[in-house]
């Protein structure tokens, strides 16, 4: 038969009728206190020495002792029911102090809610549904629940990202603090890894070994006392407690390190505890301390430490509650007159009892003491410790929304949110340096990496397997990641296993704990985070679209235009019209075909400006300085024909890609087919980013499949991640081009799992590396490999930049000879008469004779031709 339901059945059989009578009854009886304590602890023993003062100091004041019935809950639940029922039921008690225990409060309480007997528990782990379930339920310890944030603020100062939490499996309680730790350790981003239950009354060794299998070397311990010893000596034997190693201990075990023997606190050297905080300075504090010593070595001479702990403290505040409630006060210390002593020969219980316990209001031992919603306020101040040797030390102190100090007894004490304030700290091994909080793999032990068996692109990873079936893997991926791995600070052992499946499945992996990390060509994609996180990106990120080429020059009747710009053609069309202004301007005088009607010295003009460009023509120029201006123009001319011939043929013959066909609404528009690789993101993001029809997506198991499907016409295009892109390229660099623009995605990245201690130190590698520029060389050298050459592409029309020298050259020159010349025409102006002979020929008896008259009017000379003999020289000279 169930244990409990006989414990039920007992107890109706024995709850006498008057125990279960209104608060009326029973007024005149002498007020007695039940205590249920296990004897066995030193927690037990001084409560009981605590709660005997508490009834001295009562019956000082009032002259008046209540009886104190002492029970032993004997670590067994069952008596500790039998203990509750006996002090109920034949003793009948007005309340009941004790229960440290969730089990023996869950098995209690309900007890005293039948009886309506107050029942004051220690626990402090009792659930707040318990308080309501159980009206006559009193938590008389303050809530320990927020001393998870401490927990959590020293986690977070040394950025542990996982952590065990290690409890007791009898006691339920407990998960009414666990969320507690949860949400606290989450606000410094770290989850608990493991929970790990300690049986009762059995060896550890089993549940220690799979922590010690585990990679994570921080652990929190929530148990009791006598559990903490047992797992700290196994934890010792086991090489738990070395270097490394991080371990920290609630109040449970914290307030009780003043009991440890030797041998268990040797073993526990580097442990933090987060202990209960009490003021040890006041008057009250030094007084009870100084005669609980001396009652408690009276009571227990064998005992060596005579300091009460925080357990004594509690049971004497708990008691000094009760009865004060019992006198009808609210303080102890207003009952010191006759009046108030008269008045508490009559007591009260039941429902008054714990309303008034309820209304307590004074400062004790633990602070201040005031109940809300059943239970004491949580304290929000807590004491860090550290255990050194064979004892602790106290090196802080934690509070609730302010953090860290050294000490807050300081009338302006110094906060912190980082425990690094606290000073140097001595963690388990003995070094006073940060602990790892996390155990390298080992040879024996390697980190289990997952690589992607069948990708896309094998020159990134490449698994072969020889004839006994082992898998030798290698490639670029392998290379940066072995290359990464060298510039770790510690050696790390691994093993690369082969997965055939797809990398969103293959990361996966890494949440289903089959692989402890995945190494290969795997993009950062936002999905996989779910199930793992990724180191800093080794590759560059981003995708573009990559099609075949096609010839530049068909249907294009105006290619002839193209090699130059409109700036260019402009500005070569106003040089040589120049040019020719200032030949015609200098030679006009030796050519009469140059004069004549404006129409026919426009068509002149013109002429001698595009006839410049293809001959020199020097003997039929008369001036130096039209020679001049010619020989420079015809030199700029010689280079813009060659140049132009070159840019036109080059866009005749070298086959070129129509850039703005290609974008994603083309694509879209036209419902043209693309490609991508087989299993890949890209898939997806074409789908959801880019709107492309799912029918219009063609994926492709091997990159080697893409060039004839591009060709044939079986896909327009082809959309790959730019890694995949340089190597395409660097393959096929001749047939296929890059269009459009790169669409920003995350790279390739090592995943690990969430919380990894081991990848932010890949992380920093990566960097380093890329700093490095060994990255780079390595990408080079890939790359090389294939010695894909291809002419480079000279898709854009030369401007006028590109020969603005040579054109500041032939403007200069043609401006310098226009700006002589009209200079010597000027002067001749100003030395010459109307009329005057320029040459003159003589052959025998005749003379050959060249007169010029110069036009004032106009400004011009007109050359007239004469024949005369000698004697007629004289004649010919008289000109009019």
């Amino acid at each position: 038969m169930n244990p409990f339901l006989l414990l039920w059945l007992s107890y109706h059989l024995l709850l006498p009728s008057k125990a279960l009578g209104d608060d009326g009854e029973g007024k005149n009886v002498k007020f007695s206190i039940g205590a249920i304590a296990d004897f066995s602890f030193r927690t037990g023993k001084e409560e009981m020495t605590a709660m005997k003062m508490a009834i001295n100091d009562y019956f000082n004041y009032t002259n008046n002792k209540p009886v104190l019935h002492i029970k032993d809950s004997g670590k067994d639940p069952t008596q500790t029911a039998v203990a509750a029922m006996d002090l109920i039921n034949e003793k009948q008690v007005h309340a009941v102090i004790g229960l440290r225990k969730w089990y023996e409060v869950a098995i209690t309480a309900d007890l005293g809610d039948r009886a309506k007997v107050s029942m004051l528990s220690f626990a402090d782990t009792v659930p707040h549904w318990a308080v309501k379930r159980w009206p006559f339920l009193v938590q008389a310890t303050h809530q320990q629940y927020k001393q998870m944030n401490a927990v959590a603020a020293i986690v977070g100062t040394w950025r542990w990202r996982k952590v065990n939490f290690i409890y007791e499996d009898t006691d339920s309680g407990t998960f009414s603090i666990l969320p507690h730790l949860i949400d606290a350790l989450q606000q410094v981003g770290t989850s608990i890894e493991n929970m790990v239950p300690l049986p009762p009354l059995a060896s550890f060794d089993e549940e220690l070994e799979k922590l010690q299998r585990n990679q994570c070397r921080v652990f929190i311990v929530h148990t009791s006392l006598s559990s903490a010893k047992q797992l700290f000596l196994e934890a010792k034997k086991m090489g738990l407690m070395e270097k490394d190693t991080v371990w920290i201990t609630t109040t449970s075990i914290t307030d009780h390190f003043d009991f440890l023997n030797s041998t268990v606190q040797s073993a526990m050297d580097g442990v933090l505890g987060v202990k209960t905080y009490y003021p040890k300075t006041g008057t009250q504090f030094k007084d009870f301390n100084s005669r609980f010593q001396s009652a408690f070595h009276l009571e227990y001479p064998k005992e060596v430490t005579l300091v009460p702990g925080i357990s004594a403290l509690q049971a004497y505040d708990a008691a000094r509650a009760v009865l004060v409630a019992m006198g009808g006060r609210t303080n102890i210390n207003t009952i010191s007159d006759s009046a108030d002593q008269t008045e508490n020969n009559s007591t009260i219980h039941g429902q008054q009892l714990l309303q008034k316990i309820l209304q307590s209001d004074f400062t004790g031992l633990t602070g201040k003491y005031r109940f809300t919603d059943g239970a004491l306020a949580a304290s929000d101040t807590f004491q860090i410790v550290n255990v050194f040797g064979k004892a602790y030390r106290e090196i802080g102190y934690w509070s609730e929304g302010f953090g860290f100090s050294k000490n807050i007894l300081n009338k302006n004490p110094i906060y912190n949110m980082s425990m690094e304030i606290l000073g140097n700290v001595l963690w388990p091994g003995s070094p006073r340096t940060m602990p790892r909080g996390w155990a390298l793999p080992t040879n024996d032990n390697p980190l289990i990496i997952g690589v992607p068996e069948n990708p896309t692109f094998n020159q990134f990873v490449n698994v072969r397997y020889d004839v006994e079936g082992k898998p030798s893997v290698n490639g670029y991926s392998i290379e940066v990641f072995k290359l990464v791995v060298s510039f770790l600070p510690y050696y790390l052992p691994y093993e690369l296993v082969p997965y055939n499946g797809t990398y969103d499945s293959l990361v996966k992996q890494i949440y289903l704990e089959k692989f402890d990390a995945v190494v290969g060509d795997t993009s950062i994609v936002s999905r996989r985070c779910d199930f793992a996180e990724f180191s800093h990106p080794w590759s560059e990120s981003g995708v573009q679209m990559v099609v075949h080429k096609r010839s530049l020059s068909q249907n294009r009747p105006w290619l002839f235009l193209k090699p130059f710009t409109t700036a260019m053609w402009s500005l070569t069309a106003f040089v040589n019209i120049y040019n020719g202004f200032a030949i015609w301007l200098m030679e006009r005088t030796h050519h009469p075909e140059f004069n004549g009607s404006a129409w026919n010295k426009v068509g002149t003009l013109i002429w001698l400006a595009f006839i410049t460009l293809f001959s020199l023509q020097g003997d039929r120029l008369h001036s130096n300085l039209s020679r001049i201006t010619m020989l420079v123009w015809l030199f700029v001319s010689i280079i813009i024909i060659q140049s132009y011939t070159a840019s036109l043929t080059s866009m005749l013959t070298i086959p070129r890609i129509q850039l703005n066909e290609y974008s994603i609404e083309y694509l879209k528009k036209t419902n043209a087919k693309v490609g991508c690789d087989e299993g890949s993101f890209v898939q997806k993001y074409l789908e959801d980013v880019f709107d492309l029809n799912p029918k219009n997506i063609k994926p492709f198991a091997t990159y080697t499949d893409y060039p004839l499907a591009l060709e044939r016409g079986e896909i327009v295009a082809v959309f790959l991640v730019v890694p995949y892109v340089k190597l395409f390229l660097a393959n096929y660099c001749k047939d296929f081009v890059v269009v459009g623009p790169t669409y920003t995605v995350g790279g390739f990245g090592f995943v690990f799992p969430t919380g990894s201690p081991i990848l932010p130190d890949i992380s920093k590698a990566v960097l380093e590396v890329t700093e490095s520029g060994k990255l780079l060389e390595m990408e080079n050298i890939l790359l090389s490999t294939y010695n894909c050459s291809d002419s480079k592409e000279n898709g854009v029309s030369l401007g006028v930049s590109s020969f603005s020298g040579l054109f500041y050259i032939t403007g200069g020159t043609t401006t310098i000879t226009v700006v002589l010349y009209l200079l010597r025409s000027l002067m001749r102006v100003n030395h010459r008469p109307n009329g005057s002979v320029h040459t003159t020929t003589e052959s025998g008896d005749h003379i050959v004779y060249d007169v010029y008259i110069f036009d004032t009017e106009t400004g011009s000379e007109i050359r007239q031709i004469g024949l005369g003999d000698l004697n007629n020289r004289r004649a010919a000279l008289q000109i009019e």
